[in-house]
């Protein structure tokens, strides 16, 4: 039987909302991002998705949102955390809208940050991890966009997704069977 890890991006963020760059550093949800993740759980509920097993990065935002999602006990691993932008976190979007996500493979690392395929690794790592676990079967992992992006780059070209966007709660469902990852489908909040 193949097992089922929903990949989820935090609800909308104070930061966010004022276009700032935000990786390791934090902001809390904003209202609109509470309602978003309330609407995810409502999701899973009337599709009768029940989980196994929970994990949220160790940012805030994303522990805050899988507590409105679900009521369950959960795991927070630093693994699921975002890419980290060194000097550049929380400064103005402006800064790196012009990148492309080639550039964002080595962009960041003159500023401190990492380079996004030591977070595509680590992200496969950890999911890799979790998903191999006997007792696994229907997880929820709560992480962030720029993760769940470099998460779908290892598996696939991410292009056709990136180009439908990955707006905040949107839900990456992946079937894992034989030590690989397929995405499923993605599920995205109509606003």
């Amino acid at each position: 039987m193949d097992k089922l890890l929903y990949l989820m991006r935090h609800g909308e963020t104070l930061f966010n909302a004022q276009h700032k760059i935000q990786g390791w550093c934090d902001s809390p949800l904003t209202k609109k991002g509470q309602q978003q993740a309330k609407k995810a759980g409502q999701y899973f509920k009337e599709h009768h998705i029940v989980f196994d097993h929970a994990y949220s990065s160790t940012s805030e935002r994303c522990s805050d949102t899988l507590e409105l999602v679900v009521d369950m006990s959960y795991v927070r691993l630093k693994g699921l955390k975002e890419n980290f932008y060194g000097e550049l976190e929380g400064e103005s979007e402006r800064l790196n809208q012009h990148l492309t996500p080639k550039d964002c493979e080595t962009f960041y690392l003159q500023y401190g940050g990492e380079s996004s395929n030591t977070t595509r690794d680590r992200m496969m790592k950890t999911l890799t991890d979790i998903m191999e676990k006997d007792d696994h079967h229907c997880v929820l992992a709560v992480s962030h966009s720029g993760a769940c992006y470099n998460f779908l780059r290892a598996i696939q070209d991410p292009g056709d997704e990136l180009k439908k966007g990955f707006g905040n709660c949107c839900i990456f469902v992946y079937c894992y069977s034989n030590h690989q990852f397929v995405l499923k489908e993605v599920i995205r909040q109509k606003d």
